[in-house]
């Protein structure tokens, strides 16, 4: 279940966004000025803010550079004011969508579901106590263990270091050269082949067909990365 915020400070346009929300059995807080949205912000993980530019006590830009500093939580701005200035200033101050009044209902809800859902695809879920989720692969970074389809896979330290780099920057391509550095570091005698053959154990471990590979990717004459099409 999506958790949203919204903030608005007229109360029937909010009344409005909230009660459309909830038909698509979300989970709505609301705020009217800006300071209770910046700490509904702070003590809440939000999968969308709606945030009206114009608020009493803190404006919406405020809030949004501010919310900047401890969260990546997705945001959308609401405003009445439709100028190119306006969306770039909401833009650079961390917004990742804007949305002029006034707006139909059925478009905010599109905008928001399509930023959940490229959030979703680019963050692998992390939970609690060092678990990692991404589609169904887990990992677990405090004891260092790999689970697919709640299957145990053993795998050496390394094993798991370049495992969980790759899963935590999906879609992010490593060169061989720069995981040897980060995973064994720039002491390390050896050379690049220590990367490919790390990763050609790690893919017979975790891989159904290992010359068909599945999670982790060669992207051919740059380097290695982990394919992330479904994270949940």
């Amino acid at each position: 279940m999506a958790k949203i915020l919204v903030v608005d400070d007229e109360k029937l346009i909010v009344k409005g966004i909230r009660f459309s929300l909830l038909q698509e059995q979300w989970e709505v807080d609301t705020a009217y000025d800006g300071e209770e949205a910046l700490k509904m912000a702070r003590e809440n993980e939000y999968d969308t803010v709606l945030l009206d530019i114009m608020l009493p006590k803190m404006s919406g830009l405020e809030v949004c550079q501010q919310i900047r500093e401890f969260s990546n939580m997705p945001i959308i701005m609401l405003t009445a004011k439709s100028e190119d200035m306006d969306k770039i200033m909401g833009l650079e101050y961390g917004a990742d969508d804007y949305i002029t009044k006034p707006f139909n209902i059925l478009e905010v809800k599109a905008r928001m579901k399509a930023i959940m859902r490229r959030n979703h695809k680019k963050n692998p879920e992390t939970l609690p106590k060092g678990m990692v989720i991404s589609g169904d692969l887990r990992l677990d970074t405090e004891n260092e263990r790999v689970f697919i389809r709640n299957r145990e896979i053993n795998v050496t330290a390394r094993e798991f270091d370049v495992l969980h780099l790759l899963v935590t920057n999906p879609n992010k391509v490593y060169s061989r050269e720069k995981l040897l550095q980060m995973i064994w570091g720039s002491d390390y005698p050896g050379d690049a082949r220590t990367v490919d053959v790390h990763i050609r154990r790690l893919r017979e471990k975790i891989e159904e067909n290992p010359s068909v590979p599945k999670y982790v990717q060669t992207k051919w004459g740059v380097g290695y990365f982990y394919k992330n099409d479904e994270t949940v």
